[in-house]
């Protein structure tokens, strides 16, 4: 047995006879990279002889992974540990995460927390919970934590996992060296760092041994991959796209001045990439966007998304749009309306401004309320249940594959197209052995909800 994580186990003296027979529950908090992390850090406790908690049966480990991108995040985070201590009754509970990086002496006071771990000690998770489960062993919790600045989170925790999914998300990049003036994710997860490509390659070739057919990249601002290696984001999917077992990639998301056109080019052609495509906007005012220090304009944007669409008619494309932000006037909302309403963009992913406690955005003088902030919100949101169910429409009665996923018990059996139409089989003809295969369907009319295309399977 000579495993990465069995020679990491090596490395640090672990002796995992402690955790035989262990139980552990998780609950994850926030974006697709978390859950990844998650799900590796699950991997790793299983290797060590713990297993996941029966539903409603107290288990002995608990881990937190949280997200701090908004205020709301946070009341979440505290909501989740309060909760887990409560229905887990002398566990031990570690909190890792955004929030557990921001507040991680806060975070350790909570009644039931033994162990927080920033965003640079997570990657030696394993090792820090050994020496702590030995520390509280016939004491009480322990209120624990280990954090370092910012300029010194400088470890990458590998991950490609997919949990009880389906689909497996591979961490390719974390950080981030844009410093807009709403956010504090670089202060939550250091500066931007990544792998090798040929790791990551490593990793897409284990997760198709493992019967894995889509892979999605997953990262903090994984366009600006390279920081630390010279290598370049396009690279990677080129190398991604030659391990031919992999049938489907999908990129999370990636900053409108990092999606260069040489990227666009290739995905239109390329064997695996998905015409698939999530785009952070933030802003469809040019004033907004300069208040928020972001590196384009709306120029810019829709040129990206004038590209796709005409080397991928048929292209998903996703937008996150912050609304109610310091300094956006009436008036530059109605901007930012009027430039996505005239977008050919598939679906808004809309979410109210938080105040974030040392961001500059602070120190920008126009607040909006929180009432008007609701209004806007609805407007896009509105707009946004329009343009999707446009674009599903104009797909009905096409043919096409999809991947399916495992049906949650009472739920129909579910997949997505390669252009990420969401479509369900109805009860009558989901089978057990359709999880994880593509299959050639005819997409039908909306389902009852219209957050779904209903399938006929072709032969």
């Amino acid at each position: 047995m000579n495993s990465p994580f069995f020679l990491y186990l090596c490395k640090h003296m672990i002796d995992t006879s402690a955790f035989q027979g262990k139980t552990a529950a998780y609950y994850t908090l926030g974006c697709k990279l978390n859950f990844s992390e998650t799900s590796t850090f699950g991997e790793m406790l299983r290797d060590m002889g713990v297993t996941t908690a029966p539903k409603g049966k107290p288990a002995d480990i608990c881990l937190i992974n949280t997200c701090s991108v908004t205020e709301v995040a946070d009341h979440k985070c505290r909501q989740a540990i309060h909760r887990m201590v409560r229905e887990n009754p002398g566990a031990f509970v570690v909190v890792t995460g955004c929030y557990a990086q921001l507040a991680s002496e806060k975070v350790a006071a909570i009644d039931g927390v033994d162990l927080v771990l920033g965003s640079n000690e997570k990657a030696n998770l394993v090792a820090t919970l050994n020496e702590a489960w030995l520390k509280r062993e016939g004491s009480g919790h322990l209120h624990e934590y280990h954090s370092v600045k910012t300029k010194e989170i400088v470890t990458f925790q590998p991950s490609c996992a997919r949990g009880n999914r389906t689909r497996y998300f591979l961490k390719v990049q974390d950080g981030c060296n844009y410093f807009c003036t709403y956010c504090t994710i670089p202060y939550a997860r250091g500066f931007s760092r990544n792998p090798s490509i040929s790791s990551l390659v490593d990793q897409a070739r284990q997760a198709a041994a493992e019967g894995g057919k889509e892979i999605v990249l997953t990262g903090v601002n994984i366009g600006d991959f390279g920081a630390t290696t010279g290598e370049r984001f396009i690279d990677l999917v080129r190398a991604l796209d030659g391990v031919e077992s992999i049938d489907r990639y999908r990129i999370s998301s990636l900053e409108p001045d990092l999606l260069d056109d040489e990227l666009i080019e290739y995905c239109a052609h390329s064997r695996a990439f998905m015409p698939h495509f999530h785009i952070p906007l933030q802003s469809g005012s040019d004033e907004v966007l300069r208040l928020m220090h972001r590196r384009y304009d709306t120029a810019l944007f829709a040129h990206k998304i004038e590209l796709i669409k005409r080397t991928m008619p048929d292209a998903f494309i996703g937008v996150d749009v912050m609304v109610g932000c310091r300094g956006e006037k009436p008036e530059y909302f109605e901007d930012c309306y009027r430039f996505l309403d005239g977008l050919p963009v598939t679906q808004l992913h809309v979410f109210p401004y938080s105040e974030r406690p040392g961001t500059s955005a602070l120190s920008i003088p126009y607040v909006v309320t929180d009432q008007e902030k609701k209004l806007r919100s609805g407007r896009l949101l509105a707009l946004s249940d329009q343009k999707k169910n446009a674009f599903y429409a104009a797909h009905i009665g096409q043919e096409t594959e999809v991947l399916f996923e495992k049906a949650v018990r009472g739920k129909a059996m579910h997949g997505f197209t390669p252009n990420y139409i969401r479509v369900e089989l109805p009860a009558a003809v989901s089978k057990e052995e359709y999880d994880n295969r593509i299959i050639k369907v005819r997409l039908g009319d909306f389902n009852r909800d219209h957050s779904a295309l209903k399938g006929e399977v072709i032969g």
